[in-house]
């Protein structure tokens, strides 16, 4: 992909190189309708292995990327996101963010103040939100599967990361995985925004979280001083209240399960844009309550975008909350990533993060679907 190939829907620029830029330029891969107008990044070596390896422009500084005004990816390390996307909104661009959008909530309020202001568009990661498996998850709690949810049950316990052979794992252009900037942020910052973006997409807004974190490794390969391991109420303003457990210590458990009236609605693997959804019919056996052992599937079919086969841990399209970004601006209308949205997630996230008892000030209502899952 490059400016020659450009297509109708646009282009976007990506500023960092690292792990995750490889993910995204696999991604975009799949978006012909999608060109990558350059990159940057502020090691010339790393800079130049990823331009070298996906064939894409190197920008001379990230100065020179903002005034393109294409989409930015700021896949920048977090602790940089801020600063970047601060950047980028002041030359005029819209930004997609990988996550966490930011570290800091005033930060947050003041760049969605920022991006407003200037009627640009402001969005984070993750894209999984928009995938087949989230929005057949989406029109079943609309249809009523399940009857009134209740309490929904989410997992992102990875495994006990710190004995994995960190140091070899490696991006297709030879990035390291950052395991280092991973303990630093913290499992919550990195992970809770996979199923906390479902969480408010289908049910909206979050009142209040009450929320606990810990850390019981405390020596990650030299790193300590962040929770591996927190655990949250999240309570919802429509109703349901939903248990959200982060973890880089316990064994691998992606599920997530949303408990109805009627039964349990269920999604076995988080990053998996073509995990089923199923649900289990409550019913009595024997003067045993149960639920069903055949679920039946009530998820969408078909490929409604793009699929990417197993790399690593994952099965995700990392193009989908761009080419999102880019269908909106075309048609003048805000992101289902942006504006409230964004802002809300990354307090939810935040006050998840915290540990303690947080009452919501954002408010957001629950995404519109996608056309194809309407």
């Amino acid at each position: 992909m490059n400016e020659a190939s450009r297509s109708t829907l646009g282009a976007v620029s990506l500023i960092g190189c690292g792990y995750v830029a490889d993910l995204y330029m696999r991604s975009l891969a799949r978006h012909p309708e999608i060109s990558v107008t350059g990159a940057w990044d502020r090691d010339p070596a790393r800079l130049a292995a990823f331009c070298t390896h996906w064939g894409v422009a190197p920008y001379p500084s990230a100065a020179a990327l903002f005034a393109r005004g294409s989409l930015v990816l700021n896949l920048t390390n977090p602790t940089e996101h801020a600063t970047v996307t601060r950047a980028a909104l002041e030359a005029g661009a819209h930004v997609f963010s990988e996550k966490p959008m930011v570290t800091d909530l005033a930060e947050a309020r003041a760049l969605a103040a920022l991006a407003e202001a200037r009627g640009l568009q402001l969005a984070s990661a993750p894209s999984s939100v928009l995938s087949r498996t989230a929005q057949g998850l989406f029109r079943a709690l609309r249809q009523g599967v399940a009857g009134t949810p209740r309490l929904v049950y989410a997992e992102l316990d990875d495994g006990f990361i710190p004995q994995a052979p960190l140091e070899a794992w490696a991006s297709e252009s030879g990035a390291p995985w950052p395991f280092a900037d991973e303990f630093a942020t913290g499992c919550t910052l990195e992970h809770a925004g996979y199923w906390l973006s479902w969480l408010i997409a289908a049910f909206g807004s979050v009142t209040r979280v009450d929320a606990a974190t810990a850390e019981v490794i405390p020596d990650k390969r030299g790193h300590s001083g962040t929770p591996d391991l927190s655990t949250a109420l999240i309570h919802f303003e429509a109703g349901p209240v939903a248990r959200l457990t982060c973890s880089i210590v316990a064994p691998h458990d992606h599920r997530l399960r949303v408990i109805g009236e009627a039964g349990v609605l269920e999604v076995p693997r988080a990053w998996d844009n073509a995990a089923p959804v199923r649900f289990r019919r409550r019913m009595t056996l024997r003067r045993r309550l149960l639920e069903s052992p055949l679920p039946r599937s009530v998820g969408l079919s078909g490929a409604p975008h793009p699929m990417l086969p197993r790399q690593g841990a994952a099965s995700m399209n990392f193009a989908l909350g761009p080419a999102e970004m880019l269908e909106a601006i075309a048609a003048g209308r805000p992101s289902r990533l942006s504006g409230a949205y964004a802002l809300h997630l990354t307090e939810v996230t935040l006050a998840i993060a915290a540990g303690a008892r947080t009452e919501i000030a954002s408010r957001c209502p629950p995404m519109e679907p996608m056309p194809w899952a309407a």
